[in-house]
C-alpha cells in the first residue's frame, strides 16, 4: 500500500472539525441516497441519453440532483466507469457537485478497487468546504472491506471516532460484515462488545452476521450462546437467525438440534422462509431421514411456501441415498407438472442415482434428453455418466463422452480421469493406467490421493507390488498425506505376496503417522494370516484388537468381526473369544447370526457337565 494512501486513511494534513455537530447528517444528501431509481432510467442507454440531454440544455444551471439521479442509476447498473466519466464531464461544464455526488464517486472508486482515488475524493470534500456524512464514512469502510483491507478499515474507524464522528448501525453493520467475510470473526465480536451501549445500539443484523460466521467456522455452540445473549438484551432472533443456526447444526451433524430449532421457530410464530425449509430438508435428506423430510415439506405446503428447484433436488438426492429410486423418479417427473423446470443439477442427481442403481440405460436416455432440451451438461453430469458406463463395462461409450466433453469445451477433471484409471486397472491394463497418469499431469491436472490409491491398488492386484511400492514411496517423499484407504491397499498387496511381517510393520508406521487402522485393515491382515496358517500371529493380532477396543471399536463392525471369525480355523479362535471380542469393542454379538459350525464348536470348547444343574 502506498504511503500516500496510508496518509489519506489517517488524514495526514486533513483534519475533522473539532466540534461533533459539524458532522450532523446532511439531510439533502441522505434523501437522495435512499431515493429509489426513477423507473424510466433502468438501462445504460436511457442513462446516457438523459445525461446528454440535461448536460446540453440551454439553461446553464441545472439542479445537481438531476445529475445525481443519473449517476445513482449507473451505480445500480454496475456501470461505475461510466458514472466516473459523467462526473468528469460535469466538472468540465462547471456543474458544482454536492456531497451526494462525492459519495457516489467514492462508491464507484471503491467498487473498482481504486482506493487511492476514493480517499482523494474525501480530501476534495474537505477542500471544497463540505463535511463528510455517515454515508461517506460507511462507503469508505465498505470499500476497504471489499478490497480485503479490513485492518485498515478498523484503523480508519478508530481515527474517525477519535475525531468526534459518530457512526450509525449501518456503518457498524458494514464493518462487522467485512470482518466476518474475511474470517476475522473474533475482531467482529470485539467491535460488537466495544459499541454495545456506548456508541450505537447493536441490532439483529450485526448479531446475525457474527452468528453466520461462527456457524461457518463450525463454532455452533458459540453461535448458540450469542443467540441467547441477544434474547437477554431484548434483541429478538428473526428468521435469518434461526435459519443460520439450523444450517450450523446440520454441518456439524447435530440433526436433532436443527429440528428442535425449527420447531422452536414455529412455536414463536417466526415463519420459516423457503431458505429455512430447503436447508432443513436438504440436511434431513443427506442423513437419509426421508420421513422427517416429508414432514417438513408438509409444514412448508401448509404455510403456503412454494417448493423450488432446490427443494426437489434435495428430495431426489435423499431418495437415491436410501435406494428408493422409484420415488426419486416420481419427484423428478412431478416437478414439471408443478411449474418447476429441472435444471442441470436435477439431471445430474438423476443420472448419478440411476447409474448407482444399475439403471445405466435410463441414465443415458436422460442425458440425451438434456441435449434435446439444449441444456448443457456440466462436469458433474459427465463424470456421473462416465463412471456409470465404466462400472458396467461400456468403456468405449465412456471414452466417447470424454471426447464429447473436450469438443464442447467442458474440461475433464481429476474425477473423470480417476474413473477411467479405475476401469483400466480392473481390466488389467495397468501400463495404460500409468500412461494416463502421465498424460493428465502434462495437461496440468494434479492427481489426488484418491487417484493414486486406485493406481496402487491396480498395481498390487495385477502382481506388480514393486511398482506399487515405488508409487507409495514417491508419495511419501512428496509429502502427500496418506489416508487409511491407501494404507489398506498396501497392506492387502503385501499380504497377497506373503509379506506378513512387512504388512504388520506398515500398520505400525500407519499409527505412528497418525492414521488409525480401521475394520478393513484388521480384517485384511487377520484373514490373510489365518488363510496362510499364521494362526499364532492372527490370534495375537485379534487379542490386540480386543485390548485396544476403545480405540478401534468405533471403526469395526460386527460383520467385519464375523468375516474374520469365518476365516479362522476353529481350533485357533472360538465363539467365546469372538463374543468377548465383540463385547470389548462395544458391539452386540447377538445381532448377527453365527454359522451352525461355530455354535457346535462353542459347545465343544465348553462342554456341559451332567448333573450340575446347568
Amino acid at each position: 500500500m502506498s504511503p500516500s494512501f496510508l496518509r489519506l486513511i489517517r488524514y495526514g494534513s486533513l483534519s475533522f472539525p473539532s466540534t461533533p455537530n459539524l458532522f450532523l447528517l446532511c439531510r439533502h444528501s441522505r434523501l437522495y441516497y435512499t431515493q429509489p431509481l426513477p423507473s424510466f432510467i433502468d438501462n445504460v442507454d436511457d442513462a446516457v441519453s438523459s445525461f446528454n440531454h440535461i448536460l446540453h440544455m440551454r439553461n446553464p444551471v441545472q439542479p445537481i440532483f438531476e445529475f445525481n439521479k443519473i449517476l445513482s442509476s449507473l451505480v445500480k447498473l454496475n456501470h461505475f466507469h461510466t458514472a466516473i466519466s459523467f462526473s468528469k464531464q460535469m466538472e468540465l461544464k462547471q456543474i458544482q457537485p454536492d456531497l451526494f455526488t462525492f459519495n457516489i464517486l467514492i462508491n464507484c472508486f471503491c467498487h473498482l478497487g481504486h482506493l487511492n482515488f476514493a480517499f482523494s475524493v474525501l480530501a476534495k470534500i474537505f477542500k471544497l468546504g463540505f463535511h463528510p456524512d455517515t454515508v461517506t464514512i460507511t462507503t469508505l469502510i465498505k470499500g476497504l472491506c471489499l478490497n480485503g483491507k479490513v485492518r485498515e478499515a478498523l484503523h480508519f474507524h478508530d481515527d474517525v471516532i477519535a475525531k468526534g464522528f459518530h457512526l450509525d448501525q449501518v456503518s457498524y453493520g458494514t464493518l462487522i460484515n467485512g470482518l466476518c467475510k474475511t474470517g476475522e470473526t473474533r475482531a467482529a465480536l470485539q467491535v460488537l462488545r466495544k459499541i454495545d451501549g456506548l456508541l450505537v445500539q447493536p441490532n439483529v443484523v450485526m448479531y446475525n452476521t457474527i452468528i453466520d460466521s461462527l456457524c461457518k467456522d463450525k463454532l455452533v455452540i458459540h453461535a448458540s450462546d450469542l443467540c441467547s445473549e441477544m434474547i437477554v438484551k431484548r434483541i429478538f432472533p428473526d428468521v435469518v437467525t434461526y435459519t443460520t443456526l439450523i444450517y450450523g447444526c446440520l454441518i456439524v451433524g447435530r440433526l436433532k438440534e436443527a429440528v428442535g430449532l425449527f420447531n422452536q421457530m414455529l412455536l414463536k410464530n417466526i415463519k420459516p422462509d423457503v431458505y429455512t425449509f430447503n436447508i432443513l430438508v436438504d440436511g434431513l435428506c443427506k442423513e437419509g431421514e426421508m420421513k422427517k423430510a416429508r414432514n417438513v415439506l408438509a409444514v412448508m405446503i401448509k404455510q403456503g411456501v412454494d417448493s423450488n428447484i432446490v427443494t426437489y433436488n434435495s428430495l431426489m438426492d435423499g431418495y437415491f441415498l436410501v435406494k428408493q429410486e422409484n420415488k426419486a423418479t416420481f419427484v423428478f417427473n412431478t416437478m414439471a407438472r408443478r411449474g418447476v423446470t429441472p435444471d442441470v443439477q436435477s439431471y445430474s442427481i438423476m443420472i448419478n442415482g440411476l447409474c448407482k442403481t444399475k439403471m445405466v440405460d435410463e441414465a443415458v436416455n436422460l442425458f440425451k434428453e438434456m441435449h434435446s432440451k439444449s441444456m448443457a451438461p456440466n462436469t458433474v453430469t459427465y463424470n456421473s455418466l462416465i463412471d456409470g458406463l465404466l462400472k458396467y463395462g461400456r468403456i468405449s461409450d465412456a471414452w466417447d463422452l470424454v471426447n464429447e466433453m473436450h469438443n464442447r469445451g467442458q474440461p475433464a477433471d481429476v474425477i473423470t480421469y480417476s474413473s477411467l484409471l479405475d476401469a483400466l486397472c480392473k481390466n488389467h491394463q495397468v501400463d495404460k493406467a500409468i500412461t494416463l497418469i502421465t498424460k493428465i499431469k502434462d495437461q496440468g491436472i494434479q492427481p489426488n490421493i484418491y487417484t493414486y490409491t486406485i493406481l496402487v491398488d491396480g498395481l498390487c492386484k495385477n502382481g506388480r507390488l514393486k511398482d506399487a511400492q515405488a508409487v507409495y514411496q514417491d508419495l511419501l517423499i512428496k509429502g502427500y498425506h496418506l489416508d487409511v484407504k491407501m494404507y489398506n491397499v498396501m497392506v492387502n498387496g503385501l499380504c497377497k505376496e506373503g509379506l506378513f511381517d512387512e504388512a504388520l510393520s506398515l500398520v505400525s508406521k500407519m499409527e505412528d503417522n497418525g492414521c488409525i487402522p480401521d475394520a478393513v485393515t484388521y480384517e485384511t491382515l487377520v484373514r490373510a494370516l489365518f488363510e496362510n496358517d499364521k494362526n499364532d500371529k492372527a490370534v495375537k493380532l485379534l487379542r490386540e484388537m480386543i485390548v485396544q477396543g476403545s480405540a478401534v471399536g468405533s471403526n469395526i463392525s460386527s460383520n467385519s468381526m464375523l468375516c474374520v471369525y469365518q476365516a479362522a480355523p476353529l481350533a485357533s479362535f472360538g465363539v467365546f473369544w469372538f463374543i468377548f471380542g465383540l463385547a470389548s469393542l462395544g458391539l452386540d454379538a447377538f445381532k448377527i447370526q453365527l454359522p451352525e459350525q461355530a455354535c457346535m464348536h462353542h459347545f465343544y470348547i465348553f462342554p456341559v457337565e451332567k448333573g450340575n444343574g446347568t
